[in-house]
């Protein structure tokens, strides 16, 4: 069975009383949060670096320690079942500005609560709640 490993990110921009996260609408209709393969020769970071700057056009990144969050699931590509699995990281920025690359319909920043009605999967609801507490102890 084929196999894909990618990296990906919550984004997340402080504001005056609140955390937004990034979502990105996809074409086929849901929202997700940017990710893509991991390259030969990169790391997890390197591809988190490079799908964000890709998928939304934010440079600004910084890591935050101690989140590294791994989902795994099956999805089918043309007549093949792929399974997938994805290495998430948490970053924050100060660049509000997104310049959306041709494979993503729509964007929004949103709260917490709002990202957690939007999102589809319940994997990518857990990653957000992890992300989430995570920040809330930080504070």
């Amino acid at each position: 069975m084929p196999r894909e490993i990618s990296a990906g990110a919550i984004i997340v921009r402080k504001t005056p009383d609140d955390y937004k996260y990034l979502l990105l609408h996809y074409e086929l209709g849901h929202w997700e949060f940017a990710k893509g393969h991991i390259e030969p020769g990169e790391d997890e970071r390197e591809t988190v670096r490079r799908e964000v700057a890709e998928e939304t056009g934010i440079t600004d990144l910084t890591f935050v320690e101690g989140f590294h969050e791994t989902i795994r699931y099956f999805f089918r590509w043309k007549e093949s079942r792929i399974f997938k699995i994805v290495v998430f990281l948490l970053v924050e920025t100060f660049q509000e500005v997104v310049k959306l690359s041709d494979e993503h319909i729509g964007f929004e920043w949103l709260s917490y609560e709002d990202a957690m009605k939007r999102l589809k999967f319940k994997n990518s609801k857990s990653i957000l709640e992890k992300a989430n507490e995570l920040l809330l102890r930080r504070r």
